[in-house]
């Protein structure tokens, strides 16, 4: 008989050891291992050091060397880690060729940010996105998951005569993500009565890479309250509220999730419709995180996701937050580089005042083009 006054002890995070390979990210393998180790800590795992593979070409049996591969196996075994992390997908044949080597879990890094899209999904929609891009992303996989499973099944049940697991498997899941689809496009429609609604009023939507401070921001234009954490996809769901001026003028903003350099495909494919507020808003904010010395491939990286998203061409207002963690040279080197943009500490409110005068002109040209 179980003791009430026991205490169950939460499970030991797992520790990671993360991969890369400097021939597929040049100079800049040290902050994409960088965000990769962010990326495992979202995920809840515990980063203990970094391996590069710093020549040669991808191993099509182990993605690394066979010397890099023991040295893997050295680290594994002296610092006790129970995950392996790459920071480029894998084949399943490497998977399967890793994990037997290594005797530990392997995970490249878009099955990681699926892992964290689905940890961090609340609502319904997400939920549905981010399984439907889970799914997608296995079902080329099955072949090397089942290979130990091709053999021939009875017919019993939901196999047919001669099926393979592998056949059942790929049945299954093809008829999971139907089924996903048709619910998707089911919130798809809800969504779109949503929006023809807010279609006579001024709509703006903040976009940019994660952990910029986007919600910050958001919080700080429409005096709201939603979820602001520093790690990467805070938000997943799409949220607008009213910024309201004093004369009852009322303008739409819109806070969207986050992107990041090599996003799954499958999950900006899946998230597209969340994604359409920001397709049609009458202005795009595009928030950078100023003071990460890495902010200029970041704004390449959310430029690449707008374009596979957009219908066509959408130029983004540039905003430069976390002014206050900058040399007033540096903020004024923006402004000079930048003439156009806005740069602002959102946290602080320096520079939002600014920005939402803009806003109310751009609301007010909106309003009068719309009468017109």
């Amino acid at each position: 008989m179980k003791r009430s006054h026991e205490v169950v002890n939460p499970p030991r995070p797992e520790r990671a050891l993360l991969v890369g390979h400097a021939g597929r990210n040049g100079d800049s393998i040290a902050r994409s291992l960088e965000e990769l180790a962010l990326l495992a800590d979202t995920a809840g795992a515990v980063v203990l050091e970094q391996v590069v593979q710093r020549r040669g070409v991808i191993h099509p049996a182990t993605f690394v060397g066979r010397g890099k591969l023991e040295e893997i196996q050295e680290r594994v075994a002296a610092r006790g880690a129970d995950l392996a992390v790459f920071d480029d997908d894998l084949s399943p044949a490497q998977v399967r060729n890793l994990e037997k080597a290594l005797a530990i879990k392997v995970v490249d890094r878009s099955e990681l940010i699926l892992d964290i899209f689905a940890r961090r999904a609340r609502t319904r929609e997400s939920r549905l996105q981010v399984e439907l891009a889970q799914l997608e992303y296995t079902l080329p996989r099955l072949t090397g998951m089942w290979k130990h499973l091709e053999r021939q099944a009875g017919g019993i049940g939901t196999r047919g005569p001669g099926e393979t697991q592998l056949e059942v498997d790929r049945r299954r899941v093809r008829e999971r993500i139907a089924t996903l689809k048709r619910d998707l496009e089911a919130v798809a429609r809800e969504r779109e009565v949503q929006r023809r609604r807010r279609r006579r009023e001024f709509r703006a939507a903040l976009v940019g890479y994660t952990n910029a401070g986007k919600s910050t921001l958001f919080n700080t234009l429409t005096h709201s309250q939603v979820l602001v954490e520093d790690r990467l996809f805070a938000t997943l769901d799409s949220t607008t509220r009213k910024m309201v001026r004093p004369d009852r003028t009322v303008a739409l903003i819109t806070d969207t999730v986050g992107f990041i350099r090599k996003l799954p495909h499958h999950l900006v494919a899946s998230f597209r419709s969340t994604l359409m507020e920001a397709i049609e808003a009458d202005v795009l904010l595009h928030v950078v995180d100023a003071a990460d010395p890495d902010f200029r491939r970041q704004m390449v990286a959310v430029e690449q996701v707008l374009e596979e998203i957009l219908e066509r061409p959408r130029p983004a207002l540039l905003v430069f937050n976390k002014a206050d963690r900058l040399e007033p040279e540096v903020a004024a080197g923006l402004h000079v580089e930048f003439p156009d943009s806005f740069v602002i500490s959102a946290r602080r409110g320096e520079g939002v005042d600014a920005l939402r005068g803009f806003l109310w002109e751009e609301s007010a040209a909106s309003g009068r083009k719309r009468a017109s």
